[in-house]
């Protein structure tokens, strides 16, 4: 039977920290915009910086509709699921917020990412989540599969850009400055380093 905790702690905090993927899902307000669902999942790019809060690199690659949809209404949920030893799902239901690169807090922020840090390529936010709800399930359907590895094709990729060629990337590429619902995004051209 599934639990509601008060806090990321203990054996939560343990068994999320442990997974190599998660899954963020957010949705407009307008109850026929998109619904969006990803997966994230780079080594080092997760934190739980404390009891009722966790963070997340958000990185170029895919659109920008959890960064939108976060700017409008804050709603964001995110799901782990145990692919490896005893069955378990756990949700955090929370507020989340992008910090964008100019924000006086960028820079602490980051600090709690040290696998991924001096220089992340392509790294456009760090997303901070505030928990509000925080549940645990059986996971009994989650099928056993194993990690092998992170793919090196992200940091390849994007270890190519600086701000000049990754902002111009950004304004030729569809729903980053803008969502599908039409929904403000990424800034643009992308807010530069306070260091």
């Amino acid at each position: 039977m599934g639990k509601t905790y008060e806090r990321i702690d203990g054996r939560l905090r343990t068994f999320i920290e442990a997974q190599p993927l998660f899954f963020t899902a957010t949705a407009p307000l307008s109850g026929d915009g998109t619904v969006n669902l990803s997966p994230k999942g780079l080594t080092g790019s997760f934190a739980v910086l404390d009891d009722l809060t966790v963070a997340y690199l958000d990185f170029a690659g895919s659109h920008a509709e959890t960064i939108a949809h976060l700017r409008e209404n804050g709603r964001i949920t995110l799901m782990w699921c145990a692919f490896q030893g005893p069955p378990n799902i756990v949700r955090v239901h929370g507020r989340g917020e992008p910090v964008f690169r100019d924000d006086p807090r960028f820079e602490d922020l980051l600090a709690h990412f040290p696998a991924i840090t001096p220089d992340p390529h392509g790294l456009r936010a760090i997303i901070v989540v505030t928990a509000e709800l925080v549940r645990d399930s059986c996971g009994y359907a989650v099928p056993f599969m194993s990690y092998d590895e992170d793919r090196d094709l992200h940091a390849k990729r994007f270890a190519r850009e600086d701000d000049v060629s990754l902002n111009a990337y950004f304004e030729k590429k569809e729903h980053i400055g803008t969502s599908m619902d039409g929904l403000p995004g990424l800034p643009l051209p992308m807010p530069a380093r306070t260091v």
